[in-house]
């Protein structure tokens, strides 16, 4: 089951028109434009249990995670770990950042049986270490740079 949590879109480089011009106000003889520029499907934050249990939360790379997008995600892991104690594999490569409000909800969780961040860069090293700081001292945490290994450090925790 993945359950995908909306991410607000940053603003736009430039602003569109709020409404395209009209074939009128297009010059005389000018063939009317078929290009037309579509949104850009929003990010998601990415909440899905792999088997064995453990739970699997990727954040969209190139954003800053905030409040209600947290909090939606924190009540999918809830929704999938009914009423029981999971381990949490976070892949934060790529973030930006991540709000006061979210890191609250992270230190919040009460679905984890310990969490396992993943990231690939310096900067994600910096963001793990902040949401480390918020946890509780009773939910064990650890950052990885690969996956399988921190995949391999929850396996202990999928029988709690």
């Amino acid at each position: 089951m993945t359950v995908e949590a909306p991410v607000a879109p940053d603003a736009p480089d430039e602003e569109l028109p709020a409404e395209p011009p009209t074939p009128a106000a297009a010059p005389a003889g000018a063939a009317p434009s078929l290009l037309t520029r579509e949104p850009a499907a929003e990010p998601v934050i990415g909440v899905r249990q792999l088997d064995g249990g453990i739970i699997e939360v990727a954040l969209p790379p190139n954003r800053e995670i905030g409040g209600p997008e947290a909090r939606v995600a924190g009540a999918a892991v809830r929704a999938l770990a009914d009423g029981r104690r999971l381990p949490v594999v976070l892949i934060i490569s790529g973030v930006v950042g991540v709000s006061v409000e979210a890191r609250q909800v992270y230190a919040g969780s009460i679905a984890a049986a310990a969490f396992a961040l993943v990231g690939e860069s310096p900067v994600d090293r910096v963001i793990a270490h902040y949401l480390l700081r918020s946890r509780s001292e009773t939910i064990p945490a650890e950052f990885f740079l690969s996956r399988a290994e921190a995949l391999e450090w929850l396996r202990p925790y999928t029988s709690e």
